[in-house]
């Protein structure tokens, strides 16, 4: 089958509009929309956030529970992250199970997270062999308008530093802050109108092609790197979408560390 009439027109749009270097909603190409970040807004969870990206808007909650190690893993705790986007999100998301698309999202953002190794998870052994804590992130999209892989990650990582080991229920001890040594940060960028933009929105994914997105750490390490969709970028291109990364990156990674000390 061949591209459906509205998503050719759209690309025809966005590429005459990429040929003056603009953006359908005025951004320039490495703008990110308005951001808005919020720890702690759900009461049932041991650690959250709340962010928002334009149109976009997700949320992240943590849950522990007691688990018994893997038995290649005997010292090991365990870390595991979802994503769930229910059919009120936007358009193309239908009830029942994971979809491959949201199954790509949780993944995505727990190896950008996991090869980070932020997470100490023999931190989280509390018997060998016999019992540890289990980390469950899950991801929720509120409001899908594009770009839920930043909005996961970044809403991901807030709720695990912002997180609280539940040990007093569990009669174990003492609850205390979740160890997290690392901030890893992804961002994404799509190539829209033959060149790469930054957070694109669900208009310029639908009118796009190949994606990519980049998880760094704080010192600029890469964590993870992962390409979607068909299509090549250049050694040029990616040279400049890594400059670009580290840059938001660090924008980023500076607001959260604004918002976990409370201002």
């Amino acid at each position: 089958m061949g591209i459906p009439l509205v998503p050719k027109l759209l690309r025809a749009h966005l590429a005459e509009l990429a040929e003056n270097d603009s953006r359908h909603d005025g951004r320039g190409r490495f703008e990110g929309r308005d951001l808005e970040l919020e720890i702690d807004c759900l009461v049932r969870a041991e650690g959250s956030a709340r962010v928002r990206m334009g149109d976009t808007i997700v949320y992240a909650g943590v849950k522990f529970q007691i688990m018994t190690p893997y038995p290649d893993r005997p010292n090991e705790g365990g870390l595991m992250c979802s994503a769930e986007i229910r059919p009120v999100a936007g358009r193309g998301w239908e009830p029942g199970p994971p979809s491959p698309e949201s199954i790509e999202l949780g993944r995505v953002v727990d190896r950008g997270i996991r090869e980070s190794g932020c997470i100490n998870v023999e931190e989280l052994c509390l018997i060998p062999g016999e019992k540890a804590w289990q980390v469950i992130l899950d991801l929720f999209a509120i409001s899908d308008d594009g770009n839920l892989f930043d909005a996961f990650a970044l809403a991901g990582i807030a709720a695990l530093k912002s997180a609280v080991l539940p040990a007093e229920r569990y009669e174990i001890g003492e609850d205390r802050p979740l160890g997290v040594a690392k901030t890893p940060v992804m961002c994404s960028y799509h190539k829209v109108g033959g060149r790469f933009v930054y957070d694109a929105d669900k208009r310029e994914e639908l009118g796009g092609d190949e994606r990519i997105h980049i998880t760094l750490g704080d010192d600029d390490h890469v964590h993870s790197l992962q390409k979607g969709l068909k299509g090549i970028f250049t050694a040029a291109e990616f040279d400049e979408i890594m400059v670009e990364a580290r840059s938001k990156c660090a924008e980023l990674r500076s607001l959260l560390d604004q918002k976990l000390a409370g201002e």
